[in-house]
């Protein structure tokens, strides 16, 4: 095979490993970071950085598993640089213009208030797994943090966003 073919099946591959899972990432950061366009800046980020390292990847899951650990922590990252400039208050930027597909619309925007008021790690622990349904163990491995720190994670925020809500609910209940 020459250089040139090389080249052009490496471009193939990277195009249809664009196709399948640009959403995926893009969604990832989305709901990480509640902000358009730094989310497709990410995206464009973290498949710019798959391009380079396209010929370590084995597989498909490899690179999927390689996409979400990467995006991630890029997004981890986004928000700390992004902490010592001016920021923008949740509530100015504006929504998708995809209408939510199932639930009560208030509460869905309540929840997504409330879970970005949690740290970085234990966001991007809850973007994970209720956002993209991964596991507690798949987790793990995407930010390479120990099992039962996802756990703790994850049953912390629950109980931190169950005692906001129940603050902001008052006596209404």
């Amino acid at each position: 095979m020459t250089e040139a073919n090389a080249e052009t099946a490496l471009e193939m591959t990277f195009a249809e490993v664009l196709r399948a899972n640009q959403s995926m990432v893009f969604s990832l950061a989305y709901h990480f970071l509640r902000d358009r366009a730094a989310a497709e800046e990410i995206a464009q980020d973290v498949f710019l950085r798959l391009y380079r390292k396209m010929d370590e990847l084995e597989s498909a899951k490899h690179v999927t598993f390689w996409l979400r650990k990467v995006t991630s922590h890029r997004c981890i990252d986004y928000v700390r640089k992004r902490r010592s400039q001016s920021t923008i208050s949740l509530e100015d930027v504006a929504e998708p213009s995809i209408p939510a597909q199932h639930g009560d619309p208030l509460l869905n925007r309540r929840l997504r208030q409330l879970i970005a008021t949690l740290p970085e790690k234990p966001r991007i622990v809850m973007v994970l797994r209720y956002q993209e349904d991964l596991t507690p163990e798949e987790i793990s491995e995407v930010l390479e943090i120990p099992v039962g720190t996802v756990k703790s994670h994850l049953q912390r925020s629950l109980g931190m966003l169950r005692e906001k809500i129940d603050r902001s609910m008052g006596d209404i209940r």
